[in-house]
C-alpha cells in the first residue's frame, strides 16, 4: 500500500538547506520514494495556510520504505546538514489502494 510524507516548514534558501535537498532526493530515490510536489506553495481551500510555509509531498511502495527511508543512515546526513528542523512537521499516512 502506497505510503506518503507530508513535509511542512517554513522556506528558506541557504547553502544548508541546498546540501540537504541534495542529500534527501538521493537518500528518497535509493529507498524507492519519489516527489510529488518539493517546496510547494499550497493553496487553502479551507482553513488558513501559514505565510512563509512549504510543503513537500512524498510516495513510497510502502510505509515500511518510508520508514526504513526515515531512518536510514542516509537520510540522518541529510538532517545533520540542517540546524532549523526544530519547527518542521513531518507525517506519514497510507493510501486506501
Amino acid at each position: 500500500m502506497t505510503a506518503y510524507v507530508i513535509a511542512e516548514a517554513e522556506h528558506r534558501d541557504s547553502p544548508e538547506v541546498r546540501r540537504y535537498r541534495e542529500l534527501a532526493q538521493e537518500s528518497v530515490a535509493l529507498h524507492g520514494g519519489r516527489y510529488l510536489a518539493r517546496g510547494a506553495l499550497p493553496g487553502a481551500l479551507e482553513g488558513d495556510w501559514p505565510e512563509g510555509r512549504r510543503m513537500t509531498v512524498l510516495a513510497f511502495p510502502s510505509r515500511e520504505h518510508a520508514e526504513r527511508w526515515y531512518a536510514s543512515p542516509e537520510y540522518a546526513a541529510a538532517r545533520a546538514t540542517r540546524s532549523d528542523l526544530a519547527g518542521r512537521r513531518l507525517l506519514i499516512v497510507e493510501a486506501q489502494d
